[in-house]
């Protein structure tokens, strides 16, 4: 089955089946369930970055081994040699390692090490997700596969000026959806959430999006447990909770960036509107939580 294919299999599945969608694609489903895809092109191709003849004439390039091309520019890296680092790990990644292309796409997106560059991050998780969408769930590599979609959904949602790459809101959610339903992925739950909240790309369904929050905050992601938290403090779409709204806002509060003041101000607005009973039954909330009670 084609990889492109396949997602889209899955993101139609969800729409059908409606509100127990997040609950039952929570990664609870067996590999076996899934029909194996084939490395294909889920993305138009890009600069070749990725063609390993490139490196041919490079001295000792052939003599190494895409792991100890990667073993080799994570040390380097570490040393602070960022161009050795960075010329081994694009040896790795043309070879087809993951997790170098991981890195690299990281790297060029944050300006890490290296200009920043858009374009190249993208075609980096391009690779990753084309060639390993079929990766077993609960794997090491499965998590940065599961990264590299959430990171092509974020491009897509907004797209990258003066590239081929458009902003459509419909391709992000298809990303958002996939790392969603078969990785798990707490950060894709909590954009396929907010996607459903806004109506953005897609149907507009408040309670497919709790569902989705519901379980991004389960796993701890913060920004999911803020939203979250303003809906059941509020009654927005759900039955109302004052104090387990509370006690999400405040754990998200405390994980949130300084650079964060929605999160704040929201956690504030609630406290100070919050009875002593929803703020007392919270703080008990919080203390089941921090002791492994994290299903809330």
């Amino acid at each position: 089955m084609r990889t492109s294919s396949r997602v889209g299999i899955l993101v139609a599945a969800g729409l059908v089946i409606g509100l127990g969608t997040a609950v039952a694609f929570d990664g609870s489903r067996s590999t076996a369930q899934v029909a194996p895809a084939v490395s294909v092109d889920l993305f138009p191709r890009g600069t070749g970055l990725l063609d390993a003849n490139r490196f041919q004439g490079l001295p000792g390039a052939r003599s190494l081994t895409p792991v100890e091309a990667f073993r080799s520019g994570a040390q380097a890296l570490r040393a602070g040699d960022t161009k050795g680092g960075v010329s081994s790990l694009e040896y790795a990644a043309a070879s087809g390692h993951p997790i170098a292309q991981w890195k690299l796409g990281r790297m060029y997106a944050d300006g890490d090490g290296v200009k920043q560059d858009d374009v190249r991050a993208f075609e980096y998780f391009r690779e990753v997700a084309d060639a390993h969408a079929d990766e077993s769930p609960g794997t090491p590599r499965a998590r940065f596969v599961a990264n590299a979609f959430v990171a092509l959904g974020n491009y897509y949602l907004d797209g990258i000026p003066n590239s081929t790459v458009r902003a459509d809101p419909d391709r992000a959610r298809e990303m958002f959806t996939y790392a969603a339903s078969y990785f798990a992925d707490p950060d894709a739950q909590f954009h396929l959430g907010r996607m459903y909240l806004d109506g953005h790309g897609g149907v507009k369904d408040a309670r497919q999006a709790a569902r989705w929050l519901q379980l991004a905050a389960n796993k701890g992601q913060y920004q999911a447990q803020a939203m979250l938290g303003a809906m059941l403090f509020k009654g927005e779409a759900v039955p109302r909770q004052g104090a387990r709204g509370l006690m999400w806002l405040t754990l998200a509060r405390d994980a949130a960036t300084p650079q964060e003041a929605w999160i704040s101000d929201m956690h504030a607005s609630a406290f100070k509107s919050a009875s002593d009973e929803e703020r007392a039954s919270a703080l008990a909330y919080i203390e089941r939580w921090l002791r492994g009670g994290r299903r809330e």
